[in-house]
């Protein structure tokens, strides 16, 4: 196992047992007694909490602490997960596995999976609202996560999608801006979210901010990649679909080699951007980590 692969498993040995304990005890007591356990459902499928995460560690990279930045991380899973159950549904991306399992809509039904991704966006805001934090910075991450989730942002990103799928062709430029409104714009929150929540200076929170848009960048590239090489087994999600769907990807436009190459430039920015902070060191593991996933 390499450094990078090294430090990412430390980090979710430590930060995971944190945000598990805490994400689900929102929908466990309430009336509506199924639309809890479709929630929790979809909160519960794992995955590495990727966004949340970031935000703790870009908390700790300018000397604050988890506990600081846990309601934000814990407002940008909800954001993700929601995010995840809409993109599923039919009217969408209309897949029936996600992380190994039944999709939410398969095991509750269309109407129940919209009304949990609803119920997760509500939650995101209320439970950083709610946090006791310093009122600037609280107001500051609760922007900062509306204009990552938005029509600006995740939501608006997810629109030039599926209306590229009625195109028959766009440019590269046109494709990086539907993956960093897509994609990096939640992922560049999650990074400025944590920078703001832990108390960075503005040249700190400029450098993760740029770090986010690379990462978020990098990552968009290898989901591209890993959709075209990866198997369902190895992903726990229909692969392919995009080929399927005619979408244009990095690859489709660059040729494997040349998104890797891509990635691989991605991934140098981000890490750029990390020599100036005082405790980069998990930062970087998890940018170099990201990218070897795609190799």
């Amino acid at each position: 196992m390499n450094d990078a692969s090294t430090q990412v498993r430390a980090d979710l040995d430590r930060l995971l047992p944190v945000l598990d304990t805490a994400l689900t005890e929102p929908f466990r007591l309430g009336p509506a007694v199924r639309l809890g356990e479709a929630v929790r459902y979809s909160l519960e499928a794992g995955g590495k909490r990727v966004r949340p995460v970031l935000c703790l560690l870009a908390s700790e990279a300018v000397g604050g602490s988890v506990a600081q930045a846990l309601p934000g991380a814990l407002a940008l899973e909800y954001i993700h997960t929601y995010s995840l159950i809409h993109d599923d549904l039919p009217a969408m991306d209309d897949d029936d596995l996600r992380r190994g399992r039944p999709t939410n809509h398969k095991v509750f039904g269309e109407g129940h999976a919209i009304l949990a991704g609803d119920a997760l966006l509500t939650e995101a805001f209320g439970v950083l609202a709610a946090a006791d934090l310093d009122p600037v910075r609280r107001a500051e991450a609760l922007v900062l996560l509306a204009e990552g989730a938005g029509w600006h942002g995740m939501a608006g990103g997810q629109a030039l999608d599926l209306e590229g799928e009625a195109i028959a062709s766009y440019d590269l430029d046109h494709l990086r801006l539907i993956h960093r409104m897509k994609t990096g714009a939640l992922l560049r929150a999650s990074l400025e979210i944590g920078a703001v929540l832990g108390g960075a200076s503005s040249s700190e929170r400029a450098a993760l901010r740029a770090y986010g848009e690379a990462i978020g960048l990098a990552f968009q590239i290898q989901d591209d990649i890993l959709d075209a090489t990866a198997t369902e087994a190895e992903l726990g999600k229909r692969t392919g679909k995009d080929a399927g769907k005619s979408k244009i990807t990095y690859p489709s436009l660059l040729g494997l080699d040349g998104a890797r190459n891509a990635l691989d430039e991605a991934t140098e920015t981000a890490l750029c951007q990390l020599a100036t902070l005082p405790k980069p060191n998990s930062l970087a593991a998890w940018a170099r980590y990201l990218a070897q996933r795609a190799k």
